[in-house]
């Protein structure tokens, strides 16, 4: 399954629809979630699928305006709910909250019966044709899209199966040794070095400024606090989410770039297993790690990797590549954080 995710260019009835799905979607999962919580409390072993039952007896009387929006916007939310409790019973995911307002992820979900494409334009069920910003560059079987606003701007997210006619073969027989590291994204076998763009170093001090002006605006501090959020507040909330999102595409821009040119240039490809968790507890590396991206470095290019046809090796995290001299094999012992990579 690939995912390819579009922005949408929806009028202002569109994106009220946009919206009210959204809203629909978190009351489902609120609701769910708190029966869920009653039901264990008394002793009960809960399920999504009986708990989505148990909201559709009840939704024509209590929830009319469900029905405004596509089914899998209340019906959705009930799987990802025996989904997340899954992952929380095998110790893999946090306690799950209730979400909020203008706070939580707004996103919904549309099966792949009720959604088609007609060239750059997607058809939503009971709103019609919506404007997308490029068209699908993947043949195959969409199988779901996801709907989701990041800052001020919505996008598409579609789940695609790719026919085999997209699979490509990487033709060049090179290989290709990659170090990752904090000073370098970067080291290849052949000595050159790749530096991340850091994006969130460079615009940090623009974010800590908009976010200290941000906690000074009007908004509800105290729980069960019914006072409105003045709209300088909702303005300027906007800006800091608009400068998360840039700092975060110029991150992925270059991710892609990158691994789109290993994957493209080597067939034999050999990178760390590192554990991305496990450093990242570290507090005086987390900020610098997660400003490169190495886990989705790695995600990317194993997942191009398999598409193209390279040969992943994998090495031990706890080989020394940095400290051992790719030209005569040395091993520097006594080698410090701030040198990731010396010749001897």
């Amino acid at each position: 399954m690939l995912a390819h995710k579009i922005e949408l260019k929806p009028n202002n009835k569109q994106i009220t629809y946009f919206k009210k799905a959204c809203g629909i979607s978190r009351v489902a999962w609120n609701w769910g979630l708190a029966n869920w919580e009653k039901q264990y409390k008394d002793g009960l072993k809960p399920l999504g699928m009986s708990l989505k039952k148990e909201f559709n007896s009840i939704k024509k009387e209590q929830f009319p305006f469900t029905y405004e929006v596509t089914k899998y916007a209340s019906q959705q939310p009930f799987i990802q709910l025996q989904e997340a409790y899954n992952r929380f019973f095998k110790k893999l995911g946090g306690k799950l909250k209730f979400k909020k307002k203008n706070k939580s992820h707004d996103s919904f979900y549309i099966g792949g019966d009720q959604i088609k494409v007609i060239g750059k334009k997607v058809k939503i069920p009971n709103l019609g044709l919506v404007r997308l910003k490029e068209s699908i560059r993947f043949d195959g079987k969409i199988s779901n899209a996801t709907v989701s606003r990041i800052a001020d701007k919505w996008f598409i997210s579609f789940a695609i199966k790719p026919s085999m006619s997209y699979h490509k073969t990487c033709k060049n027989q090179a290989s290709v040794g990659i170090d990752l590291g904090i000073s370098h994204l970067a080291v290849l076998s052949d000595g050159s070095f790749i530096d991340s763009p850091k994006p969130l170093k460079r615009n940090l001090k623009k974010l800590k400024r908009l976010s200290r002006q941000l906690s000074k605006k009007q908004h509800s501090r105290k729980k069960g606090d019914t006072t409105p959020k003045s709209n300088n507040y909702i303005k300027h909330s906007l800006k800091v989410s608009k400068l998360h999102k840039k700092i975060s595409d110029i991150r992925k821009d270059f991710l892609h770039k990158f691994t789109s040119y290993l994957t493209d240039n080597f067939q034999y490809i050999s990178i760390e297993s590192l554990n991305v968790k496990g450093v990242m507890s570290n507090s005086k590396l987390s900020r610098a790690i997660s400003d490169i991206g190495i886990y989705e470095f790695k995600r990317q290019i194993l997942y191009k990797a398999e598409l193209k046809g390279n040969y992943i090796l994998e090495n031990d995290k706890w080989f020394a590549s940095s400290k051992t001299c790719p030209n005569c094999g040395n091993n520097k012992a006594d080698l410090i954080l701030k040198i990731e990579y010396m010749s001897v």
